[in-house]
């Protein structure tokens, strides 16, 4: 399957998590487990909850991993200080790189907000693969996060 087609089917899957959303660990972790099924070069996918001064583990997929976060440092930090999606091909040229796992390679971290604008969470995944992703993971991830607008 093309790498647009199946972000096309898990966003299908998304929004029907998120059309009957009864709670958001609930969506975001069938959210977390959709991506991955789709996505074979995904080795880890999960959120981490924007806590105003740290990032907070939420709902994911994959080998355990970083519990908090501080904003100081590292590719999720970057993505939630910053407001923007951060691309990394290759997560040891990234300064400040945090290794929750040695086997992460590259990774991708989009920020998540809310219908008011305010950032909620990231959406963090990681590769065991260098330069694993590419623009059409940008889309296709940022589409992920705009279908959870509507679930804080």
């Amino acid at each position: 399957m093309q790498k647009q087609d199946a972000y096309n089917w898990a966003h299908k899957r998304i929004r029907a998590q998120v059309h009957r959303n009864d709670d958001v660990i609930a969506t975001l972790a069938n959210t977390s487990a959709i991506l991955k099924e789709y996505f074979d070069y995904f080795f880890w996918v999960g959120f981490y909850f924007f806590k105003g001064d740290h990032l907070l583990m939420g709902p994911f997929q994959g080998p355990p991993a970083c519990v908090k976060l501080t904003l100081d440092k590292g590719v999720c930090a970057a993505a939630a200080t910053k407001r923007e999606t951060i691309l990394v091909p290759d997560v040891e040229q990234f300064p400040g790189h945090v290794a929750c796992d040695s086997r992460s390679k590259s990774e991708i971290v989009v920020p998540v907000f809310d219908n008011d604008k305010t950032l909620k969470a990231v959406l963090d995944v990681d590769s065991a693969e260098f330069d694993a992703f590419n623009e059409n993971d940008v889309d296709g991830l940022e589409k992920t996060a705009e279908l959870l607008r509507g679930i804080w």
